[in-house]
């Protein structure tokens, strides 16, 4: 195995699938030459050529256009939205198009289409880059979301989701490219989509997961681990549909939960974890399933944004206030 960055594994995975499948094609703004703002691409035109690593127009909304066009004539498509922030622009494309196309045709189109996006918050990039807006996407029926949360993961979720005949939101936090990594097989191999990891074991309570707060919600763990609490820790990978059946089988067991998330109370898909898990196993619980989140207010600038975003810190209190509820 290789010690890669996430960054490298979702280079790697995006060269396994144009190897393997010459209807592959990956593009975006400055994806080509230049290998994108995170060089996520760096290599891939040199050794594929232009006809299937190429840049675009900075247009969002020809991206996701080009994408349907594309998926329709028998392509499979791996867009890039620059950040997450942007795809307010290609909104119609996604909502209205790729995720209603199956059911529009009477599934007899497909739409294997995989949108690659950089998100979230903790290295103060400039407004509109950081927004966790993946909530837009888990709330809309047709539409799979994806949400590594470390290396080996990203590579096999992301060659999953290629071969997916369905339109999947691949969602990349910037904090997690570079900060750490990981061992990873150099050859190809997938990760099960729609399928929750339990990322550590514990009887006490179950802390839900998803993205950079993965490592928030372990850290928390070991911190109230030193406090006789014992915490599991679930990181779902795919927040649409969401591995309810993993979630379920710990809460039943540890009998409390918190929700974490780094999108604002009002946001991201928190509120219906919690939701779900009152509705489907209130016999099982000790106290309430509560929230670790950002405040509902729109993202906050970089002199704030440690301020404003979670940790783990926040998910400690959290859980005290659910132990002593």
């Amino acid at each position: 195995m290789a010690q890669m960055t996430m960054i490298q594994a979702i280079t790697d995975a995006m060269r396994t699938e144009l190897k393997n499948d010459e209807n592959v094609l990956v593009f975006g703004e400055d994806v080509g030459q230049n290998g994108g703002v995170f060089r996520a691409t760096e290599g891939l035109q040199k050794e594929f050529g232009e006809d299937r690593v190429f840049d675009t127009p900075l247009a969002e909304s020809g991206i996701g256009g080009m994408s349907i066009g594309l998926a329709l004539t028998g392509f499979r498509p791996v867009p890039e939205i620059q950040f997450f922030g942007f795809v307010y622009e290609t909104m119609d494309a996604i909502s209205g198009q790729m995720a209603r196309y199956r059911y529009r045709s009477g599934g007899t189109r497909q739409m294997p289409i995989t949108i690659r996006s950089p998100f979230g918050g903790g290295v103060h990039t400039p407004e509109l880059h950081a927004d966790s807006l993946e909530g837009l996407m888990a709330q809309q029926p047709g539409l799979r979301v994806v949400i590594p949360s470390n290396p080996y993961d990203a590579k096999g979720l992301l060659i999953s989701s290629i071969r997916n005949n369905d339109p999947v939101v691949f969602l990349e936090h910037m904090k997690l490219y570079r900060s750490f990594r990981d061992e990873v097989p150099e050859e190809e191999y997938t990760v099960e989509l729609d399928k929750a990891a339990v990322k550590r074991e514990g009887s006490d309570i179950t802390l839900i997961a998803y993205g950079a707060m993965v490592h928030s919600a372990l850290k928390a763990a070991e911190e109230l681990e030193k406090d006789g609490v014992s915490a599991e820790v679930i990181d779902l990978r795919t927040i649409s549909p969401v591995d309810y059946e993993t979630i379920l089988e710990s809460v039943k067991k540890t009998n409390r939960a918190v929700m974490i998330q780094e999108a604002q109370k009002q946001a991201g898909i928190a509120a219906n974890v919690v939701s779900e898990i009152q509705e489907r196993a209130i016999l099982h619980l000790e106290a309430p399933v509560l929230r670790v989140t950002a405040p509902d207010t729109v993202y906050a600038f970089t002199q704030a944004e440690e301020v404003w975003l979670p940790n783990h810190n926040t998910i400690v209190e959290k859980v005290n206030e659910v132990m002593n509820f």
